[in-house]
């Protein structure tokens, strides 16, 4: 199943969450699971902006994006962190207005059933599409995966507030309850839009691709080759890596070439649809720029050790 798949899937379910946990507020009163409720109209936003922006990264290059628009999926992961944002600090706010005047709660056992079963659903499609973002390395199908297994655990902290109030007689365990669950979707509103910023910042990959193209390079040095300035980034579900191959003077260009292909053979082999750019020098030259890098990194090395 492709990624865009999931995320109609995972529209589908949002919608059928949303009318089990709506009937459920509407039977019982509860503050708790309208705040479970409201999280799933917060699910059924982030899966349609998520499809829409995966769609978008599908496209080719153009003339105006000529590297494609594969960071699409970060604004998608930004965009559901918002939504969850905003989803907390409303079920916050109606859940202190209930704490100061509380209410009794009615058909409770028909509620809770309701939202168990919206739960089952939630739980068995973030565990399909959590796997899935691993192996497309999509972000934004993580970012939706990640939100369900919250709506996961909010219907199940709902649900134990509610067997709480059954149990005791206590009216305040339900809104005191919805106040925890804001605050635990308001810490997944800060991570997803963390990982967005830093997906569009491009930062490196993470340290296990980078040994893996380590490992690959090793493999091809000798006295006569070198790799330097190795540089990693990624791109929605894209990995990149920049570097420069040092060769001999005395090479042909054919060889110099032939041996980069091999290169970039091993290093697709190493990490499936990984993207290389490498520049080919002779051993002992370096471009312009790595010469202004290093003249900047020692000016900036004395001045830090003059403070």
């Amino acid at each position: 199943m492709q990624v865009q798949q999931y995320m109609k899937l995972s529209v589908a379910v949002a919608l059928a969450t949303i009318a089990l946990k709506t009937a459920a507020w509407w039977w019982t009163g509860s503050v708790g699971l309208l705040s479970d409720a409201l999280e799933s109209g917060v699910n059924l936003a982030g899966a349609l902006f998520g499809l829409a922006m995966v769609t978008i990264a599908r496209r080719p290059p153009d003339e105006d994006h000529p590297f494609g628009h594969h960071k699409a999926e970060y604004f998608s992961s930004a965009f559901e962190g918002a939504l969850i944002l905003i989803a907390a600090l409303g079920i916050g706010w109606a859940a202190v207005e209930r704490l100061r005047a509380p209410q009794p709660l009615e058909q409770l056992g028909i509620g809770m059933a309701l939202s168990l079963v919206s739960t089952a659903i939630n739980a068995a499609l973030a565990w399909k599409m959590l796997k899935a973002s691993r192996e497309h390395r999509s972000i934004a199908l993580e970012a939706d995966a990640r939100h369900l297994f919250t709506d996961v655990w909010t219907s199940v902290g709902v649900v134990a507030g509610l067997i709480g109030v059954m149990l005791t007689g206590w009216a305040w365990l339900d809104p005191l309850l919805a106040i925890l669950v804001a605050l635990n979707i308001l810490r997944e509103a800060m991570h997803l839009m963390w990982r967005s910023t830093g997906g569009l910042m491009d930062m490196a990959l993470d340290p296990g691709d980078q040994q893996a193209i380590a490992g690959v390079l090793q493999r091809f040095e000798s006295p006569e080759l070198r790799f330097d300035h190795v540089a990693t980034r990624a791109a929605g579900q894209l990995r990149y890596v920049d570097f420069h191959l040092h060769v001999p003077a005395r090479w042909t260009l054919g060889r110099a070439a032939a041996l980069r292909g091999e290169v970039e053979q091993a290093l697709m082999r190493a990490l499936p649809g990984l993207r290389a750019s490498i520049q080919l020098l002779p051993v002992d030259v370096e471009t312009r720029f790595a010469e202004l890098a290093a003249e900047e990194q020692s000016q900036q090395e004395s001045e830090e050790g003059r403070g």
